[in-house]
């Protein structure tokens, strides 16, 4: 079986994980968590920085912390993971949805200005797959109308919009550590932010709600949402080899590109646009309109063969649990809808190697040559 993910773990991790294990230092207090969060801050250029147990904590809390309530409305891409569009509901809150640019994948910023009103309060920015979202529209947006910005850049890590890291943009940003990123802590997420309130704010939602001065008193609702000193230590080692993962991503990216780029059944992501070069966080394909099958035929002829793949994700519109809810029954967001019928991934781990790469490459295009 070639996996769809393969984390590497070339590093310092075993060295520090048994230094959280000689020490005592395995829950949630230790030297590892400050270090990492300061040094992950660091890397991405914010002032604060608060690791949590995972991405989706860390825009559960970063929702709250922003004073996103009940009745307010964030306008968010319908083509994203559900985390975003959760974060915002338990707060009260509705999701307001604008279709994916066809070329990025990312929110289609052009759809933005016509939903915002007066009860909008932020937009959530979701970069997706290789490249980020173009920021400047949205930070002007968000400044002609007094809106915040939550960067979600859980999958971006190292990657820069016009020379600027991701997750650098927003009031408050965050990212995500699951094993499929660019780094990993296992699970595990981190806040990101260059107001002190905000940062105090997710710290102590992250953790309770506990009152610094009496334990165990609360004057609001929190979450468990920490990590622990081990995740943090994996963390600290993997970022140390951030460059190193960013290049062989990008490498592992590039082969798949000229070997399939002449492919006529399939659409690729370009490698460079105007304002971001192409991370390859996962290498992904969109089946032309002319191919007679979707994406989910292909894959399961690949899984056939020992090849693991990926779905995109699932358009926010369409999603069962929203429409049972009444929302967005009769929206339509016809390049999130073809994606995803039509998108998947390919085997894209740091932990890839050329000959299996090639083999991919190899049963994917015999699948869809005797296909046509």
């Amino acid at each position: 079986m070639i996996p769809v993910n393969s984390p590497l773990l070339s590093g310092n991790e075993k060295k520090y994980i048994n230094e959280c294990i000689d020490t005592g230092w395995i829950s949630s207090e230790g030297p590892f968590i400050s270090r990492f969060e300061n040094e992950f801050a660091n890397y991405v250029k914010r002032d604060f920085g608060i690791a949590v147990s995972n991405g989706t904590a860390a825009l559960e809390i970063a929702v709250r912390a922003l004073g996103i309530k009940k009745g307010d409305e964030v306008i968010m891409p319908t083509f994203t993971i559900i985390s975003p569009a959760q974060a915002i509901i338990y707060a009260g809150a509705k999701p307001i949805l604008v279709d994916a640019d066809p070329i990025t994948w990312c929110m289609d910023i052009s759809q933005i200005e016509e939903k915002i009103n007066e009860r909008t309060k932020a937009i959530i920015v979701v970069h997706i797959y290789g490249f980020p979202t173009d920021m400047d529209p949205v930070v002007e947006l968000a400044r002609k109308y007094d809106l915040k910005i939550i960067e979600d850049a859980a999958e971006m890590h190292g990657q820069t919009y016009k020379n600027f890291p991701c997750g650098s943009f927003g009031d408050i940003s965050t990212f995500s550590f699951y094993p499929n990123k660019h780094i990993t802590t296992g699970e595990g997420g981190m806040i990101v932010t260059n107001d002190q309130e905000i940062a105090e704010k997710c710290k102590s939602l992250r953790n309770l709600c506990f009152k610094p001065e009496r334990r165990f008193v609360h004057d609001e609702l929190g979450w468990n949402y920490r990590m622990t000193n081990m995740q943090a230590a994996l963390g600290v080692a993997q970022l140390e080899n951030i460059e190193k993962h960013i290049l062989l991503k990008r490498k592992i990216g590039k082969t798949y590109d000229s070997l399939l780029r002449e492919n006529s059944s399939i659409e690729l992501m370009p490698e460079d646009i105007s304002f971001a070069k192409n991370i390859y966080w996962v290498f992904a394909i969109v089946l032309k309109d002319s191919f007679n099958f979707n994406a989910e035929f292909i894959m399961k002829k690949l899984n056939m063969l020992g090849i693991g793949t990926r779905p995109f994700f699932y358009p926010m519109h369409l999603q069962p649990v929203f429409n049972k809810m009444g929302w967005y029954l009769d929206e339509k967001y016809p390049i999130a809808e073809k994606i995803a019928e039509k998108g998947f991934y390919l085997p894209s781990g740091l932990g890839l190697k050329l000959e299996e790469q090639l083999i991919v490459v190899d049963k994917l295009s015999e699948i869809l040559e005797n296909n046509k």
